[in-house]
């Protein structure tokens, strides 16, 4: 038995020594890569080349940055609910983007509590009076109509105005236009 022991021994060694070659070699190809990579990078990098001149065409009417649209027409700080009291489907969603269109920040648009309201109604729900002004000229109301203008507040809402649309909606000429235009 331990005659084989050193006969394996002496296999094992060759093996060792070949493996260590082949590792060897690959160490010394994967130099020769390395060397060969940051030779033509550095060739490269102070490679000075032809100069490149770019020009852009000029644009006559170019696009307006977000920026310059809204110093002309900053959004209004006001929120405004909508609520659809006359049953006409998907018009709260088309009153919401009426006034958005108009900077002022709808922050809900659903049903009303019925779909009898007649009149259409405007309701200030804090002390900003200046947003019930903003919301009233939007649909051409005067502040002094007590038909439409309600002031009942209500700060659990969370909004400033609440605008329930009756069944005379068609009745505010810029709005009615803005219907007319969509779809």
């Amino acid at each position: 038995m331990p005659g084989k022991k050193r006969k394996s021994g002496k296999q094992l060694k060759k093996k060792l020594q070949s493996q260590n070659m082949t590792l060897n070699g690959a160490i010394g190809i994967v130099g020769v890569l390395l060397i060969g990579f940051i030779i033509s990078f550095s060739r490269n990098a102070s490679h000075s080349g032809i100069p490149v001149e770019v020009t852009f065409p000029e644009i006559e009417n170019q696009p307006k940055l977000a920026v310059e649209i809204f110093k002309k027409n900053p959004i209004q700080d006001i929120k405004i609910e909508v609520l659809n009291g006359c049953g006409i489907q998907g018009l709260a969603a088309k009153t919401a983007e009426f006034l958005r269109l108009k900077q002022l920040d709808v922050v809900r648009s659903d049903d009303a509590d019925h779909h009898n309201y007649p009149k259409t109604v405007i309701i200030q729900r804090n002390e900003n009076i200046e947003s019930l002004k903003h919301v009233s000229n939007s649909f051409g109301v005067l502040m002094n109509d007590e038909s439409r203008i309600k002031i009942v507040p209500d700060e659990t809402l969370g909004v400033d105005v609440t605008i329930i649309l009756g069944k005379d909606y068609e009745s505010f000429p810029e709005f009615n236009s803005f219907l007319s235009s969509k779809p």
